[in-house]
Parts: C-alpha cells; structure tokens; sequence
C-alpha cells in the first residue's frame, strides 16, 4: 500500500504550503514510504484528485484544496483530520496502516485490548459463579439455605417461628389422635348400659306377666 499525498507545487498559498509541508515532514519522521502527486503540473493528478475525493469531503465550490491524502484508492482526509489524528496519536489508524511495535499507538491499541479482555473476562468470571452458586444451591438444599439464614439473621428469625409453630400444631394432632379411642370407650360403655337397661326392663315385665297370671289363677280357684 502506497501512501498518496496531493499538494501543489507551485501554491501562491502560504497556508496551504505550510500544511504541505507539516504533512510530508510528519511521514518522514515517522518514516512511512508516500508518493507525492503534485496537481499544478499534472492536470490527471488534479483531476484524479477531485474526483475521489467524497462528496461530504468537498467545500461548498465543490473544489477540494491541497493536501489531500489517500492510501492507493481509499480516501484518508484532508489536512484538518490528518492534525485531529497527530494531536490524538492515531495516525496509522487515520493511513490504514499498522502502528508499528514499540509506537504509541501500538501501546494505546495494546492496552485498550487488554482493557477489553479483562472486562471481558470479569464478566465470564461472573457467569461462572452464578452458575456455581446454583449448582451449589441445587445439591446442598436446605444446607445452602442455613447458610442464607446465617448471613440474613431476620430470615432465620422468620424460620424458627416457623418451627415453633409446626411444632405447637404437633401435639393438637396427638390430642385429637388420643381423644378418639377415648370417644370409642364411651360409645361402647354408652351401648353396654343400654344392654342392661334394656334387660333390665325385659326383666321388670316378665315379672309382671308372673304376677299377672298368678292374680288370674286365684281368682279362677
């Protein structure tokens, strides 16, 4: 990839040759190969030039102004993006090329990844507790529970009146269990004094049927 940078030559412009010049003596300081295309004495590099130039790029007359910078057929800006990226160390960025090694762009690149890895790797580290702590909670049951009540004192409050509830609720069991052979008991004791009133009464009445027949008898005598 060749670097193409547009100037003119023969500019009456001091401007525009001073940022000719602060552009080509940023390349060579940073020792990056570029072509310099000179539009005041080549009509195909002025006309090449405007024609690629972006739309947006272009003033209002529609004519773009020296310098202007490419890499072969891509468009990489004009003088005043070329300065935001020198001032913001991103020059190679602004070419499309590779910040070479030991280049302060090449460690902002580095310790931007690393940023990113390492909140990357936060938040892996976070799904995989998450998952652990319910696995966890799925195996130990009410044991992971009881450590969730030691570290909430009033839900291990709420659990042990829980407790005493169930276990005042126990013993109104028992008594109904005990209360029923009781009932039985009674209903059998109950049943027996109805035999014997009943046999009692069979009794009275034979004994009138006796007295009865015996009236009869004297008085047939």
């Amino acid at each position: 990839m060749v670097i193409k940078v547009f100037l003119a030559s023969l500019s009456g412009s001091t401007a525009i040759k001073k940022k000719q010049q602060d552009v080509v003596g940023f390349l060579e300081a940073l020792k990056i190969d570029y072509a310099q295309l000179d539009i005041a004495s080549n009509e195909d590099n002025r006309r090449w030039m405007r024609e690629n130039v972006p739309g947006e790029k272009k003033p209002t007359n529609g004519i773009p102004l020296p310098p202007q910078i490419f890499n072969e057929e891509m468009y990489c800006g004009d003088y005043e993006t070329f300065f935001e990226a020198k001032e913001d160390n991103t020059v190679y960025e602004f070419l499309g090329l590779t910040p070479p090694p030991g280049s302060k762009e090449a460690q902002q690149a580095e310790n931007t990844q690393k940023l990113h890895n390492g909140s990357g790797t936060e938040e892996h580290l976070d799904d995989d507790t998450t998952k652990k702590e319910i696995v966890e909670a799925e195996q130990n049951g009410d044991a992971h529970i009881a450590e969730l009540e030691e570290d909430d004192p009033d839900k291990k409050a709420e659990t042990d009146a829980q407790d005493d509830i169930a276990e005042e609720e126990e013993p109104a069991e028992d008594d109904e269990e005990s209360r029923k052979p009781a009932e039985e008991e009674e209903q059998e004791e109950g049943e027996e004094d109805r035999v014997k009133d009943n046999h009692l009464v069979s009794e009275a009445e034979d004994e009138l049927v006796s007295e009865e027949e015996e009236e009869q008898a004297s008085e047939e005598d």
